[in-house]
């Protein structure tokens, strides 16, 4: 077999295994997978953001805990300058997602505490200055939200893989997957949060995912170990996983009072 063959060949099974995910074959069983919302919200000064890390705390994620939304992360930027919140949300249906915000506003002690700590502030001067989200379908390999660590140091990795066509951003899907990336990742101690397709929100087509170590000596412990081990290497150099990812975004985060994960 001539080499251009080999590629063609070596490249044709995955190629066919992603085809099949998409006419329905391999969709997995209800209940199996998470909707997960990924929220940024914006602020105008840290002392806003605090006070709306209290609201979450003492009320609001109480209450998605009522709803059965649990496992609510609850991260500000490791910069400290920065007053930004990112908040994750992880459904167990679509539908739960659907109805998430008229299920809240039907709890009377959230709509108290909203009341008292949001509602009421001024037009021309909000809690935030506006929340951006994003929807994501877990992958098999990560099918719910984990909680790695509740270590007091622990330190949250959020990475976006931006990808220049959905069929390239599906094949990066499949290393993560089938191709056992994520596999590799906890076997070198990079344990993750969530690992998610986004379906609806900014950067499309992208993937999400997170990672959370003790402690960021940790973190650069296992990402050493990662990238310099066989298997990576073996992985990385496969033709069908070439030209996958097109842009990434790397953010520290920490988690806050209000954070279950």
């Amino acid at each position: 077999m001539k080499r251009r063959d080999l590629l063609v060949a070596s490249c044709a099974a995955p190629l066919g295994a992603l085809t099949t995910s998409a006419q329905g074959k391999d969709v997995p069983a209800p209940g199996t997978k998470e909707y997960l919302e990924l929220r940024l919200y914006t602020f105008a000064s840290i002392e806003k953001r605090d006070a709306y890390v209290t609201f979450l705390k003492d009320t609001a994620v109480p209450a998605l805990n009522r709803i059965g939304i649990d496992r609510v992360g609850v991260w500000k930027m490791q910069k400290e300058s920065d007053p930004s919140l990112y908040v994750l949300l992880p459904n167990k249906s679509i539908a739960s997602f659907a109805t998430a915000r008229r299920r809240l506003l039907a709890d009377k002690a959230y709509v108290a505490g909203a009341t008292k700590a949001i509602y009421g502030a001024p037009k021309k001067d909000p809690v935030y200055k506006r929340i951006e989200s994003s929807l994501m379908i877990s992958f098999d390999a990560v099918p719910r939200v984990e909680v790695p660590t509740k270590a007091a140091t622990r330190i949250a990795q959020l990475r976006i893989y931006e990808s220049h066509t959905e069929e390239r951003g599906q094949r990066k899907i499949h290393m993560f997957n089938e191709g056992g990336e994520t596999a590799l990742f906890r076997k070198k101690g990079m344990d993750p949060v969530f690992f998610g397709e986004t379906l609806v929100g900014t950067k499309v087509p992208n993937l999400t995912y997170m990672l959370c170590f003790e402690n960021d000596e940790a973190r650069q412990a296992a990402w050493k170990a990662f990238v310099s081990s066989p298997e990576w290497k073996k992985l990385s150099r496969n033709p069908f996983y070439k030209d996958t990812v097109s842009g990434i975004t790397n953010l520290f985060l920490l988690p806050t009072a209000a954070s279950q994960i």
